[in-house]
């Protein structure tokens, strides 16, 4: 399925990790009344599942049996807050947790996850009206989406931010050290053959370095509305 099969407008919201994707598009779904996907909490569920399982996370095989056995389901609440459901249980709270973090990554750049993850994608979709977050929404999963954002930041700012968002969940973790696990995490997500990060060139790019949220919405929203 693409954008143009879709029965509503898809915003695809793209960029790195710390950019602010997921609290900026959640808070324009929000806004518009549209659903909310975070693509990035259905392959942190997968890591967290392969890290309680004891899955070997190299073994590309391995985790796309444990994804086609995995029951993933994502529910919105008041104010755009969505919940991740794994297998019945509320997992949200754990998908931010450094295992998690550190995961990811690799469980995401494997051909076979990431096919059967865009196709759930694409599947939760197919009603339009959604805002879409993740890495390769506007490049590979939506590329006919008629809105198109690529968020970006300086590193340390993406690093301060993941710094106050685990230490809101009660971890304490230097700059420095997530500095270099984000600069990695870049690398991993860049040179991946198969939808790697990578900004579409129709995408409006906003730097969000010395933005702060409520700004990010706005222009968002100003754009859509225009070309709306």
């Amino acid at each position: 399925m693409n954008a143009d099969e879709a029965a509503g407008p898809i915003i695809a919201v793209d960029g790195p990790a710390g950019a602010g994707k997921s609290t900026v598009a959640r808070r324009v779904a929000d806004a518009l009344g549209f659903l909310y996907l975070d693509t990035g909490a259905m392959y942190r569920a997968l890591a967290l599942k392969a890290l309680a399982t004891g899955a070997d996370l190299r073994d590309e095989e391995a985790l796309v049996r444990l994804l086609q056995e995995t029951d993933l389901v994502l529910t919105a609440e008041p104010g755009g807050q969505v919940r991740v459901w794994m297998d019945g249980q509320d997992v949200t709270d754990e998908l931010r947790r450094p295992a998690v973090n550190a995961a990811v990554s690799q469980v995401a750049g494997f051909g076979r996850v990431r096919e059967e993850m865009v196709r759930r994608q694409r599947g939760l979709a197919r009603g339009g009206r959604i805002v879409v977050d993740g890495r390769d929404i506007g490049t590979n999963v939506f590329p006919q989406a008629p809105f198109k954002f690529f968020l970006t930041a300086s590193l340390e700012t993406r690093a301060r931010r993941r710094q106050q968002d685990l230490a809101r969940m009660g971890y304490h973790v230097d700059t420095a050290t997530l500095a270099e696990e984000i600069r990695h995490r870049d690398a991993l997500d860049a040179a991946r053959p198969y939808g790697p990060l990578r900004q579409a060139p129709d995408a409006v790019v906003i730097d969000t370095t010395d933005m702060e949220v409520d700004a990010v919405v706005a222009e968002i929203l100003r754009v859509y509305r225009q070309r709306a």
